[in-house]
């Protein structure tokens, strides 16, 4: 069976370490699952994004608050989620037209 996700809400986040968004989503329409975090990636040739599971600090220990046990679950998460980020952010610099500010600020001068 395939892992069903909706309910995807993505929060951009000024970037700090890799990060640039928190996220949850809704899994097979049964579990809510919130502070998913997006990171850029720090390897690889194309760059991309991963997420982040939620951890708690317990002592010196990291212990994981939950995290898909499938490949096949993982995947499905990973590209709602980040598809979603991509889609946003496209929107959002789509809509800046950096070379019409910088050709009024050289008209300006001349």
């Amino acid at each position: 069976m395939e892992t069903k996700v909706t309910e995807v809400e993505i929060i951009p986040i000024k970037p700090k370490d890799g990060l640039v968004a928190i996220a949850s989503c809704v899994i097979d329409d049964k579990i809510y699952i919130g502070s998913l975090g997006i990171q850029t990636k720090l390897t690889g040739d194309y760059g991309g994004y991963r997420l982040l599971w939620p951890t708690k600090k317990v002592g010196t220990r990291e212990i994981n608050i939950f995290h898909p046990i499938t490949r096949d679950t993982y995947l499905a998460i990973e590209k709602a989620v980040i598809g979603k980020y991509e889609v946003i952010m496209k929107d959002h610099y789509s809509d800046l037209k950096f070379t019409d500010k910088i050709d009024d600020k050289i008209d300006k001068k001349t």
